[in-house]
């Protein structure tokens, strides 16, 4: 699955400038006058942390920025699959104009749901696939992870990574944190634990403890709770917050947050939609479009490597460091099998990074898909 699943994303074209089974008809329009109504599907439960949390914080950026224009609303906890389609369906028939959906295994659903209301607006949000009334968005989460490894690498030499799946955007972030901590620690690590599951509180602590016991001394992770992080304040040890500011359950673990901001895509995709000018695009921003950043340094955290780390995030931002590239003057880049995936004084394409199924040196693990193609 994963393989095929790479190779469609490597294939898929992504810029950064701003298609039934159960036929029925667009139910879409709405009296003159009346607010634009903007429906969210959300994967997990609303909490005060986490992948959910972030796009409720868009979800109330849009409602504070456009008032009375809009009016939102949200379905939490709606699994992917069949769940997702009665949802996204049931959304579009109420007469939701605008439906965002952020998670990867909704972009079938809402392509399928989108052919049958062509006038209502969607947004798959981590998906790859468009269609005229479907949009999709993602972020360079993998720059923020090479910030998290960089200051990760000051502070220690093992990490341990809890992820959810082996599909290209995780793998992109378990490399990039790798490349980062070793950026600064040539001889660090980092294990990796696939939990096969985004939102599973318990075994993501099982897992993050398990990597504590290994020898791990600072964890990350790619899943959508707090879990990993209360597991490290637990034990004394530290830990990268990931998509929101932990620091309420880990004041003594976290590191630093790599936070999404999806407040102003939201609100610039709903005014799109007032004054007609939306149209389908595809957008993966980062850094440099303030849809990612590292924030939120932790007590353990010295001055000088909070600097040192805000200082590259400039650099990412300016476009004079990628996360993916190798100076010529340096070695090229290896798989953690041997292999070079990438030569000295190259970088890897947008679709090379779209499509990563390796794991760079330094990472101790396998894929979930054990076969490997380089760039």
């Amino acid at each position: 699955m994963y393989k095929n699943l790479a190779a469609a994303l490597a294939a898929a074209c992504f810029s950064l400038s701003f298609s039934p089974a159960f036929s029925q008809p667009s139910q879409s329009s709405a009296p003159a006058g009346a607010p634009l109504k903007i429906g969210f599907v959300y994967v997990a439960p609303v909490t005060e942390a986490g992948w959910v949390h972030q796009h409720e914080q868009g979800r109330q950026a849009v409602q504070a920025a456009l008032g009375a224009q809009v009016q939102t609303a949200y379905v939490e906890s709606v699994a992917e699959g069949a769940d997702a389609e009665r949802v996204i369906r049931d959304l579009a028939s109420q007469g939701n104009r605008l439906i965002f959906t952020p998670s990867f295994g909704y972009m079938e659903p809402t392509l399928k749901v989108a052919k049958d209301f062509p006038d209502v607006k969607f947004e798959s949000v981590t998906g790859y696939k468009t269609a005229p009334n479907v949009a999709v968005a993602n972020a360079r989460y993998y720059e923020g992870r090479y910030l998290a490894g960089v200051a990760a690498g000051r502070l220690a030499s093992r990490a341990g990574y809890v992820a959810g799946f082996a599909i290209p955007e995780v793998i992109q972030g378990i490399n990039a944190f790798t490349l980062g901590m070793r950026s600064v620690n040539p001889a660090a690590t980092v294990k990796v634990v696939w939990l096969g599951a985004w939102f599973d509180p318990p075994r993501e602590r099982e897992a993050a403890m398990a990597l504590l016991d290994q020898g791990a001394q600072v964890l990350a992770f790619h899943t959508g709770s707090d879990a990993v992080m209360r597991a490290a304040q637990e034990r004394g040890k530290l830990a990268i917050a990931y998509h929101s500011d932990m620091r309420r359950v880990a004041p003594d673990a976290q590191v630093l947050a790599v936070t999404h901001q999806w407040g102003d895509y939201y609100t610039r995709r709903a005014r799109a939609v007032l004054d007609g000018t939306w149209k389908s695009a595809a957008l993966w921003g980062g850094v440099k479009e303030g849809m990612i950043r590292v924030d939120s340094f932790g007590p353990k955290v010295p001055k000088k490597v909070a600097d040192e780390v805000l200082a590259r995030q400039r650099d990412i931002a300016a476009g004079r460091l990628q996360p993916f590239s190798v100076p010529a003057a340096r070695a090229a880049l290896l798989d953690n099998e041997g292999h070079e995936v990438l030569a000295a004084g190259q970088a890897l394409s947008d679709a090379q990074i779209l499509g990563m199924n390796f794991l760079v040196q330094g990472v101790q693990g396998r894929l979930d898909n054990p076969s490997r193609k380089t760039p």
